[in-house]
């Protein structure tokens, strides 16, 4: 019989730590989820030599029974003349002696025990009832975000923005999505009506809520085209930075009140793979600041994992963090960290401000560098469907482009957040986003060249 070919202790001792880095919330985070495939299919070929143990070992007691089916057909045949050679006597003297009692070994052994073992180890970290149930709430999710039918999320035939029939029935769609609205314009009417003086909070979320859907559907508010015919596309120098009067990046305008820009082939491929693994084993469920309590917090608005990478970690990352001050001649001395984060299944951030308001002065108080100025978002990878980055107040959509980056100010100069900016991250359709964030603080810029973004006349 075949030797067994299972983990070995030291594989599964390697596959005990590495994965109990990240035992918990899996469905936060598709670049971690892609590990269970890898232990899915580690099991399988586990399971596989098992069943290949159990056959070759029924094999072996298959032949072994038919040899003594002949033996014994022929031998009750004429039993005194079978013994009478006394070859036959020894022989069945040796078989019931020693043959069986090796049959009953065969037998009795458990060729299971390596993949039970196996299993049980990798068990320990496989996703939880909670993560069962946060994939189910975040396919609900998808389905009221995107108004999807019940069908395409049983089927998993999840639409393509790309795809040719989509966009042939968008009309059609945008018609009936209309008609939709109109009759729950109707019924929230008559709602309104009656709650009138409630004064309950969700008064003020339910119309945020449904403006920030419509734009991570791509409906909702529009530019007009006066506005739109004032946006350009540049190559932009830094105000003469040194590093970018010969080679000067790609600037486009991607909104003016708050003006909001995109640089295009800010980092190379091969940078965004190398931030991606160094975040990847250190991938939390990222969390929010509560303002009852003043401590960082999960929350079911906020569906990702993120991990924090200083400048001295790695070169790369001291590159990105430095080509960011040159961009927008903002000292990073004082920034936070670059937070890179993974979006899970459905994943999103709902509606909220980067910035500290007047009701939690003692938001960033432990850091000591003063309120956020400014917001650094970089794009890491491409999404299929969903994962645009909005802006509730305004309208602006902005999707994600891999290698591209948004960048925008978060306070006027006189200090006062900009309400306009408040934005979110809607629900990943198809795909798997990944994304890093410069928080950048106002320590430090009281001297510093505010980038040609400065929003004080707007």
């Amino acid at each position: 019989m075949a030797p067994w070919r299972g983990s070995s202790p030291t594989l599964c001792l390697l596959l005990l730590l590495t994965s109990s880095s990240a035992h918990d919330d899996f469905f936060t985070s598709i670049g971690q989820m892609s590990d269970l495939l890898f232990t899915e299919k580690d099991l399988v070929t586990s399971l596989k030599d098992y069943i290949r143990a159990e056959e070759q070992k029924l094999e072996i007691i298959k032949k072994w029974a038919d040899r003594l089916d002949v033996l014994s057909s022929s031998a009750n045949h004429d039993p005194e003349g079978y013994l009478g050679n006394p070859v036959n006597a020894f022989k069945l003297m040796k078989r019931l002696n020693t043959e069986w009692a090796e049959l009953e070994t065969l037998v009795l052994t458990d060729v299971s025990d390596v993949f039970i073992s196996n299993l049980t180890v990798h068990r320990q970290y496989f996703p939880t009832d909670d993560d069962q149930t946060g994939a189910a709430k975040a396919l609900m999710r998808l389905q009221d975000t995107y108004q999807l039918d019940t069908h395409i999320i049983s089927t998993g035939d999840l639409p393509d923005p790309s795809h040719q029939r989509a966009n042939g029935n968008l009309k059609y769609f945008e018609f009936q999505i209309s008609k939709q609205q109109m009759m729950e314009k109707g019924a929230k009417s008559g709602r309104n009506k009656a709650k009138a003086g409630s004064g309950s909070p969700e008064d003020d979320y339910l119309p945020e809520r449904q403006n920030y859907e419509e734009l991570c559907r791509g409906q909702g508010l529009r530019m007009t085209p006066r506005r739109q015919s004032r946006l350009f596309c540049r190559y932009y120098d830094s105000g003469g930075h040194p590093r970018y009067v010969i080679g000067p990046v790609k600037q486009e305008d991607e909104w003016d009140r708050p003006r909001i820009v995109r640089y295009h082939d800010i980092v190379s491929d091969k940078e965004m793979e190398k931030v991606k693994e160094l975040a990847k084993p250190r991938l939390r469920r990222a969390t929010v600041h509560d303002p009852q309590t003043g401590k960082l917090t999960t929350a079911n608005y906020r569906v990702s994992k993120s991990a924090w990478l200083g400048a001295h970690e790695h070169p790369v990352v001291d590159k990105i963090n430095q080509r960011i001050e040159d961009i927008t001649g903002l000292d990073m001395s004082t920034a936070e960290d670059l937070q890179v984060a993974n979006y899970g299944v459905g994943g999103q951030y709902e509606p909220h401000f980067d910035f500290g308001r007047t009701d939690e002065p003692d938001a960033f108080e432990e850091l000591g560098t003063g309120n956020r100025i400014a917001t650094w978002l970089l794009y890491m990878s491409d999404v299929q469907a969903g994962g645009a980055t909005v802006f509730t107040d305004v309208g602006a959509a902005v999707k994600p482009l891999k290698g591209t980056a948004v960048f925008w100010f978060n306070l006027f100069s006189s200090g006062d957040g900009d309400y306009r900016t408040r934005h979110a991250a809607c629900p990943v359709l198809l795909g798997s986003k990944w994304v890093s964030n410069k928080w950048i603080h106002e320590r430090g810029q009281e001297f510093r060249r505010r980038c040609d973004l400065q929003q004080e006349n707007y």
